[in-house]
Parts: structure tokens; sequence; C-alpha cells
């Protein structure tokens, strides 16, 4: 079984977080830079929520934000975390019922990565092909 912290350490654990009080615009232009869709929101080290590309839309679209508004008006009342020991197919159940693409790992209160459901799924692969070809091997060997 595959745990969060195996999932870190093959894709690595940068994170890029924005301040609250940075306009949603040097947000998206983060975003872009770096080619993700979701920027932790963190305040002296303390994370207070995500940012993602969704939010920005579906506010938008409601006519009630601009990209000149503050991070800190886009963040939802409730951030989802996993520990690096959780397992990814937690993960997956978490991000399916909660329909969320992205969840911060923190440990000991400390921010120590992020994962997206495309890590999830590309672990979730991995590790079925590994199984499969653990079972290939017994039925022809055996």
């Amino acid at each position: 079984m595959t745990l969060v912290r195996d999932l870190l350490k093959s894709k690595g654990n940068q994170c890029i977080s924005i301040s609250p009080d940075e306009s949603v615009f040097n947000a998206l232009s983060k975003m872009v830079e770096h080619n993700i869709g979701s920027l932790l929101v963190t305040q002296e080290g303390k994370l207070l929520g995500l940012f993602t590309e969704r939010d920005y839309v579906r506010k938008v679209a409601q006519e009630k934000y601009t990209s000149d508004n503050p991070v800190k008006q886009f963040l939802g009342q409730n951030v989802l975390i996993v520990s690096p020991d959780s397992t990814i197919q937690d993960c997956m159940k978490l991000m399916t019922s909660e329909r969320t693409r992205h969840l911060p790992v923190l440990e000991n209160n400390e921010i120590v990565g992020i994962i997206s459901i495309g890590d999830v799924i590309k672990a979730m692969i991995k590790e079925k092909d590994a199984t499969i070809e653990q079972l290939e091997q017994y039925i022809f060997k055996g």
C-alpha cells in the first residue's frame, strides 16, 4: 500500500504559496508561471487554505470578485489535509467525496507537500501495475 510519504519522495515536495493579502492576479500569475492549479495560502508558515483555479472561476462567474481582490476572499472555511502516513487510497476517497483536486500534506502542523488528483491516480496505476506483474510472475512460474 502506497503512502503519501512515498508519493512525495518520488514527485518532490515543492510547495508554492502566496500570502492571503496578495491579489488574485498575482496568484494566477504564479500558477501560470509554475504550471499548477492551486496555491497554498500561508501566513507566517501557517496554512490558511488553498487558492484554486476552480475557486476563482466560480466566484468571478458570479460577478462578485475581480482579479484585484485579495486571495483571502477566495478561501473556503474548511481546509482538507492529509498526513504523510495517509494511504493514496484514503486520499482518493477524500478527494472524491469532497470534490477536491488538491490536498496539502502536514506533519506535526508543518507543511511538507501538496498532492493532486493526478499524483494520486499515477501512484494508484503504478501500484496496480506492480500487483499485476507479481500475479503474472506467480502464474507463469507456478
